[in-house]
């Protein structure tokens, strides 16, 4: 018998062989890849490069902005790091985390072709499970499984505790801190996936892997969370907190209200995201998986260094 993880590694490889492998850039390479480190030439800057290339001394010496080239290594390491708090588990078609696992393994099988290495960081704020980079579909399976694996939270056992115990949000700074000290030997490609719900802070140490890699931030939310749907009075639950409410969903004050809450934490998670340097792709659970890869490789080629 096929076990789920090689059911649902197979599937999502019919899937991207159909609509992405025709995308991809080289036999070896794919449309991410690493940045080597051996200088090579340098050439006048265009918009579209990496402001950190600029070589500043012949920029200088020039009166106009020179970036430096480099080899790049046919070989990288990439990262996944996702979330798999509790909010996570929010949305229709089987929740952000469903969506969050589909995208992480089809990236991994993605970036493996050619023989790149692929890590994974799983983070809760009760456990945090580091998969070290290696090639191969194997290891793709191994992330597969990891990110099916029920966490250990969801036993009748743990729920218990965790309803007695103190009330806690995601802790996005230390998953982004542990995402920092893992791949702090070497320059890596890395991916970071969450629905950014948790404590505040989390801003300065993305902008600190930032500085560091070369890092795609994949933040994943549910329709329900932009815009409340009218399903008249039903209770609600805060998935990170515990705490219930009763909610009349036809109350178009509540509604409203609720609306501009939803488009001030978007605008203020936008800010949030250009100060730590980085363009976030936003993707929501009613969307195609594949329609959402298809834009990421687009954005990804038109942005390269």
């Amino acid at each position: 018998m096929v076990s789920t993880p090689d059911r649902l590694l197979r599937r999502l490889e019919w899937r991207i062989g159909r609509r992405l492998d025709g995308r991809l850039q080289g036999a070896y390479r794919t449309v991410w890849h690493g940045s080597g480190i051996d200088f090579s030439d340098l050439r006048a800057y265009t918009p579209e490069d990496d402001v950190r290339h600029i070589d500043w001394n012949v920029t200088a010496r020039m009166d106009e902005p020179f970036v430096r080239q480099y080899t790049e290594d046919r070989e990288m390491t990439a990262w996944l790091v996702v979330d798999k708090s509790a909010s996570m588990k929010f949305g229709g078609h089987e929740g952000k985390d469903s969506v969050t696992t589909e995208l992480a393994v089809s990236l991994a099988r993605l970036i493996s072709k050619g023989g790149n290495r692929v890590g994974a960081i799983l983070f809760d704020n009760a456990v945090q499970k580091v998969i070290p980079p290696r090639t191969g579909r194997d290891q793709i399976l191994r992330i597969t499984h990891e990110l099916l694996r029920p966490p250990p939270g969801e036993t009748p056992a743990a729920k218990k505790q965790k309803k007695n115990a103190p009330v806690r949000t995601t802790d996005l700074a230390a998953m982004l801190t542990l995402a920092a000290t893992t791949t702090a030997k070497r320059r890596s490609l890395i991916f970071v996936m969450s629905d950014f719900i948790g404590d505040p802070g989390w801003d300065r140490p993305l902008a600190m892997l930032t500085h560091r890699h070369e890092v795609v931030v994949v933040r994943v939310a549910d329709p329900a969370e932009i815009q409340l749907p009218d399903l008249g009075v039903i209770l609600v639950e805060d998935a990170e907190t515990g705490e219930q409410l009763l909610v009349d969903t036809s109350d178009p004050l509540l509604r409203g209200r609720l609306a501009e809450q939803a488009g001030a934490r978007e605008d203020r998670l936008s800010e949030q995201m250009r100060k730590a340097g980085v363009d976030a792709h936003r993707i929501t659970t009613d969307q195609d998986l594949m329609a959402v890869l298809v834009e990421m490789v687009r954005r990804s080629g038109r942005g390269r260094r």
